[in-house]
């Protein structure tokens, strides 16, 4: 009996991103390695792309004692999914749902003067003291309190804490160059930071966690570390300094991998222009590949071939070749050469370990003149998402790190500020 439309698969879209749980698991247990403090995993922006609930279990499988959710709501459905663990979150507006937030024992931060009144009112209404954690503006010159603001932020902190509705927890602040260790700003903001603990404590707060390292002073700054390191990136097998170590130097996997399939294979004579504007020609007989993605699945159309040249590396049916001419917005186009053997149906890989020297979501950040973190972001929710399980104990062919591997990530840089005992 045929199938009717009714009955077809909506996950059968010709292109996947595959996430290696295992990789990230093997990832918080390299960092974890690397450092004597604790480590929060980083899950925000839907865990980089890679899935908000299954890489946050896998981070915790690996050893991560604190998630990071920049949006309330990514951290109340972290909660909504069974994780108990602490949680902190530190990006809202006016109107977030802090009360369920406070219900749902997930730390919040103060970052700005008008949250702290917020905070309380949440707290009153849950009828429970909420957890806060102040973020400090150390330079950044983003998101937090800044030095100046610190005092009145404090003074309304320590009285709300006095009443019993809010109890301070911790400090945090965030590296403006921290994938440039040697800038005079890392250790203006370390020395700042300092300050603003001295400050916090000094005002009567009982700290459980400092926190200040992102991924990369986690891997080139130790003297920074304080309680917590706060790894995003280096979670999911990427490095944040690729300009200094490679992820394979640092001992990371990349956990994802984007495939697709071509979906027509033809001749073309040489001299011929492909895709929009015919930025690229053909210099010979050959012959195309069409692959059914494009920008709308998240592939930058910076990593077009263009102006003659090719574009993003891919890798055809163990080859690697790349992108000619533009991306479309739902396809894109690889010469595969004079007398090509690949047929439709062939595995395309846009990115993925590298392992074999494939290519990796760094190789299409150089070609798009962007980061590895906006390359794998960016992958579009039309696109299915697949996982292979954190295996128990890692199997060989996961290329699972040994905890020694840590021992890389303390050597890779210089620390330019001892943390406070």
């Amino acid at each position: 009996m045929s199938r009717g439309w009714k009955d077809v698969d909506v996950q059968n879209y010709p292109g996947r991103v595959v996430v290696d749980l295992e990789a990230i698991a093997s990832n918080v247990r390299t960092l974890d390695a690397g450092t004597t403090a604790q480590v929060m995993a980083v899950v925000k922006a839907d865990a980089y792309g890679h899935g908000l609930v299954p890489a946050s279990r896998a981070a915790r499988a690996g050893g991560a004692a604190w998630l990071g959710a920049a949006q309330v709501s990514e951290a109340l459905a972290l909660r909504a999914a069974g994780d108990t663990g602490r949680i902190l979150t530190w990006l809202y507006a006016p109107g977030a749902p802090l009360r369920e937030a406070v219900e749902a024992d997930i730390d919040v931060a103060i970052a700005a003067p008008w949250n702290v009144a917020a905070l309380v009112d949440a707290a009153r209404t849950a009828g429970r003291t909420a957890r806060v954690q102040i973020k400090v503006d150390t330079g950044l010159g983003r998101n937090g309190v800044t030095p100046g603001q610190l005092p009145e932020v404090l003074d309304a902190a320590m009285r709300a804490q006095a009443e019993g509705a809010i109890a301070v927890v911790g400090v945090f602040s965030h590296f403006a160059f921290a994938d440039a260790p040697a800038h005079p700003t890392v250790l203006a903001q370390a020395e700042e930071f300092a300050r603003a603990v001295e400050a916090v404590e000094r005002a009567g707060a009982r700290l459980e966690v400092r926190h200040l390292a992102n991924s990369a002073a986690t891997v080139t700054n130790p003297g920074v570390h304080y309680d917590l390191v706060r790894p995003g990136i280096a979670v999911y097998g990427l490095s944040p300094v690729p300009e200094l170590s490679s992820s394979a130097e640092l001992g990371l996997v990349p956990a994802m991998t984007f495939e697709s399939e071509l979906a027509a294979v033809k001749p073309l004579p040489a001299g011929h222009g492909i895709s929009y504007a015919h930025q690229y020609t053909t210099t010979e007989d050959t012959v195309m590949g069409l692959v059914p993605l494009g920008y709308a699945d998240g592939v930058p159309r910076h990593c077009s071939g263009t102006d003659g040249q090719l574009g993003a590396p891919v890798r055809v049916g163990g080859r690697d070749l790349a992108i000619a001419g533009r991306v479309c917005m739902d396809q894109l186009v690889v010469d595969l050469g004079p007398g090509a053997h690949e047929t439709e149906g062939e595995c395309v890989e846009l990115f993925g370990t590298g392992v074999g020297g494939g290519p990796t979501a760094q190789d299409w950040a150089d070609a798009a003149g962007t980061i590895s973190y906006e390359i794998v972001t960016r992958i579009g929710t039309r696109v299915p998402r697949s996982y292979l399980p954190v295996a128990a104990p890692a199997s060989p062919e996961r290329r699972a790190v040994p905890r020694e591997a840590g021992a890389v990530l303390a050597e890779t840089g210089t620390p330019v500020a001892e943390p406070r005992p």
